[in-house]
């Protein structure tokens, strides 16, 4: 089983962002956007570069982001059979949910919330791989 550990990062919240996937104990992604962003599109792109890297094998995704989750686990599904649509008003960072969604039902994928910031060996790596992301270092 693939263990994964994601963070994002945007400093200023929105500013300049980038994100980690830590794999096997070491940073294995890095990535961010161009331009200003946000933490949770941060976060959100680094479960879909966890995802995409599992390619369907089974896996833990371990994330501090407990609305990515509930947006992939509780949420997308009613919003697709809405037609991306839901009460009150626009779905933020629709571009990724439609893209995190489907690779999570085609996947072997289980995602676990972890507390951040309290201690946790590799999501604290991937917070800091994060930020390292949003200066622009690359592996």
């Amino acid at each position: 089983m693939i263990e994964y550990y994601t963070d994002g990062s945007a400093s200023p919240n929105p500013g300049p962002g980038g994100f980690a996937v830590i794999k096997g104990g070491t940073p294995h992604i890095l990535g961010s956007e161009d331009g200003e962003t946000t933490n949770i599109r941060m976060e959100g792109l680094a479960i879909v570069a966890a995802l995409e890297d599992a390619a369907g094998a089974p896996c833990q995704i371990r994330t501090d982001s407990e609305f990515w989750i509930n947006v992939i686990t509780r949420w997308a599904p009613g919003w697709e059979a809405k037609g991306w649509k839901k009460k009150g008003g626009e779905i933020k960072n629709l571009d990724i949910v439609q893209k995190v969604y489907p690779l999570y039902q085609d996947s072997q994928a289980e995602l676990i919330w972890v507390r951040g910031h309290v201690g946790t060996e590799l999501n604290e790596l991937a917070d800091e791989w994060a930020n390292k992301a949003r200066e622009g270092a690359r592996i």
